[in-house]
């Protein structure tokens, strides 16, 4: 019978996949009702609940995502909470629709039990990631629509 992995592992596992562009393979991560919460998404839903809707939020990612990422900068803090860690890393990214190198700052905060993640509070850069896709009159125009 195999260890319990520990939230720093299931974090790396996460980055490990996110950059390998491995998304249809992440929700397993994640306990059937698990909460994701994109903080500083500036449009559209903050808020991801139940295993199978992250599942569909990875799979979009993975079919539709322009973007290169390499993880840099790694830095993964425990907390006085076991299950609890804050992970702080940059993106190297490369964005193949507009041809741009830029890096995107990234803090998660994972609670993970039973070693699976409950809870996210993901906190990342978008305006970087809207400025690096050009992107960044439309999501101006959905802020002001907003």
């Amino acid at each position: 019978m195999s260890e319990t992995p520990s939230p720093r592992e299931v974090f790396s596992e996460l980055l490990e996949g996110i950059t390998g562009g491995k998304f249809t393979e992440l929700a397993r991560l994640y306990a059937e009702d698990a909460v994701v919460e994109t903080v500083f998404q500036p449009v559209g839903p903050r808020l991801f609940e139940g295993r199978a809707v992250i599942a569909e939020r990875f799979g979009q990612l993975g079919a539709h995502t322009p973007l290169e990422l390499q993880a840099q900068n790694v830095v993964v803090r425990e907390t006085d909470d076991p299950e609890v860690i804050v992970a702080q890393f940059d993106y190297r990214a490369h964005h193949r629709d507009t041809g741009r190198d830029f890096e995107v700052a990234n803090v998660l905060v994972l609670r993970v039990r039973d070693g699976l993640i409950v809870h996210s509070r993901d906190y990342h850069d978008h305006l970087a990631l809207a400025v690096a896709g050009g992107n960044l009159p439309q999501l101006v125009a959905a802020l002001e629509g907003a």
